[in-house]
């Protein structure tokens, strides 16, 4: 997830040293990394598949962390989001109103109703896989259900749109008005990604009409991270004093899906796919 603000806002730290340095431009991924690519974000589809699986209400958010970690490290990867920029969990874990980058917590319980986002990436083989989901916990309001539900659907309307020869912008106008024909509003401040060696990679993938941003044309071999936010209420954001966790301004409920997909010549394909592990 970049965050947008003008333009982008680029962190200082330093990365982990796993993490290889930013190199400019966009990577087109060979036959073989994509490979490496493919089973990476294999690993990211069935740990979040299986913490689909298992949420129950009662566990906290570190639970889920736990759960995360110890299934990433047995597949043969490393968590990504762990120490990345300083970040202290295996993923992020945001209920309800917030909106992306909370941090698990033993202290954070999940309870029937809530809407849970998990995001999560893993490294393996010098390749990131990286994707998000929100889970209605037991049973949750209609609204919840509607919001959750068109979350997805979005995401989808998003990589429709997906092959050489398109643009950004046919992924972020697809986004845009699908969500907001159904009442809802889009993140504007965090955008996709593209993700490869690095976590984060060009290009910035919008999720709605700007020329704030390059709108590049869509190229065989590359590897996009796609992932609208949606609000039930504003648009707008603000950050709590963890310096990470992001929340709606007016408390309304937020969901997110996020697939890593690869651009091919007549369309594309979804690295991450939960339905096929």
């Amino acid at each position: 997830m970049k965050i947008l603000s003008n333009l982008i806002a680029k962190a200082t730290p330093p990365q982990p040293p796993r993490i290889k340095k930013k190199r400019r431009g966009i990577h087109i991924k060979s036959p073989e990394e994509i490979e490496i690519m493919r089973q990476a974000s294999k690993i990211v589809a069935t740990t979040l598949k299986e913490i689909a699986a298992r949420v129950q209400p009662g566990m906290t958010t570190a639970d889920l962390d736990a759960i995360a970690e110890k299934r990433i490290r047995e597949m043969g990867a490393t968590p990504s989001f762990k120490g990345y920029y300083g970040f202290p969990g295996s993923i992020c874990s945001s209920i309800n109103n917030e909106v992306v980058h909370g941090i698990p917590s033993r202290r954070k319980v999940i309870r029937a109703g809530d809407v849970l986002k998990v995001d999560t990436g893993a490294y393996y083989q010098g390749f990131h896989g990286d994707s998000c989901i929100t889970i209605p916990v037991v049973e949750v309001t209609p609204e919840a259900a509607k919001l959750i539900r068109v979350a997805e659907e979005t995401l989808y309307k998003g990589i429709e749109q997906v092959k050489a020869g398109a643009y950004l912008l046919d992924i972020a106008g697809a986004i845009q008005d699908y969500a907001e024909a159904n009442g809802f509003r889009v993140v504007q401040e965090f955008t996709g990604h593209g993700v490869g060696q690095n976590l984060h990679e060009e290009p910035s993938v919008f999720n709605t009409r700007t020329y704030d941003l390059p709108n590049v044309k869509l190229k065989a071999g590359m590897t996009l991270a796609i992932e609208p936010i949606l609000n039930a209420g504003s648009r707008f954001t603000r950050i709590l004093s963890d310096k990470w966790t992001a929340v709606t301004v007016d408390n309304a409920l937020s969901a997110q899906f996020e697939h890593t997909v690869l651009v091919t010549e007549t369309g594309y394909e979804i690295l991450t796919d939960r339905s096929k592990v």
